[in-house]
C-alpha cells in the first residue's frame, strides 16, 4: 500500500516538474519575443536616409514615417512589446503556481490576439519592403533600394525581428495549449 502512495507521489512530482519546466520555457520565449519586437520597433522607428541630388540644396529623403504601413509596424511592435512586458508577471506566476489554469487560458487568448496584430503589421511592412527591393514595373513603382541601401537594410532587419517574435508567439500558444491539456 505504501509502495503505491510512493509511486503516485513520484508521478505527481514529475508532473509538477514538467509543468514548471513548461512555465520557465514560456518565460524565456516571452523575453525573446519582447526583445525582438522592441528591437524591431526601434530599428524601424529610427530609420532614415538622405541622398543629395545634383546640388547640396536638393535632397531626397527616405524615412519610416513617409509610409503609413511602417508607422503601423512601429506602433504594433511597441504595443506588443508592452504586452509582453506585462505578461511576464503572469508567466512568473505560472512558474510559482504551475497548476493555475484560468490565467493560462487568459494568456493564450491574449497571445493569439497579439499574434494577429503582429502578423498583420509584419506582413504589411514586408509587402512594402518587397516593393522597395524589387519595385513593380506594371504599376511604374521603381525599386529604391539601389539608391537608399542603408534605409533598406534597416527596414529589412527590422522585419526579421518581428518574424522571430511571430515564431515565438506560435511556440507560446502551442506550449500553453500543451500545458492546459495536461491538466485534464
Amino acid at each position: 500500500m505504501s509502495k503505491g502512495l510512493v509511486l503516485e507521489a513520484g508521478e505527481a512530482s514529475k508532473a509538477h516538474a514538467a509543468s514548471r519546466g513548461i512555465s520557465i520555457l514560456d518565460f524565456v520565449f516571452r523575453i525573446v519575443a519582447g526583445a525582438s519586437t522592441l528591437g524591431s520597433a526601434i530599428a524601424m522607428g529610427t530609420t532614415n536616409q538622405t541622398l543629395p541630388f545634383f546640388t547640396q540644396f536638393i535632397r531626397f529623403s527616405a524615412q519610416y514615417d513617409d509610409l503609413p504601413t511602417f508607422m503601423f509596424f512601429v506602433v504594433a511592435n511597441a504595443i506588443i512589446t508592452g504586452y509582453l512586458v506585462l505578461s511576464l508577471t503572469l508567466s512568473i506566476f505560472h512558474i510559482v503556481r504551475s497548476g493555475a489554469k484560468g490565467t493560462r487560458i487568459l494568456l493564450t487568448i491574449l497571445d493569439t490576439a497579439a499574434l494577429g496584430l503582429l502578423t498583420s503589421a509584419a506582413s504589411a511592412a514586408a509587402a512594402i519592403v518587397y516593393l522597395a527591393h524589387k519595385g513593380n514595373t506594371s504599376a511604374n513603382w521603381f525599386a529604391i533600394c539601389q539608391q537608399f541601401d542603408s534605409f533598406c537594410e534597416r527596414i529589412s532587419g527590422s522585419l526579421i525581428g518581428s518574424f522571430v517574435a511571430i515564431v515565438m508567439f506560435v511556440l507560446l500558444i502551442i506550449l500553453s495549449a500543451f500545458a492546459i491539456s495536461r491538466r485534464h
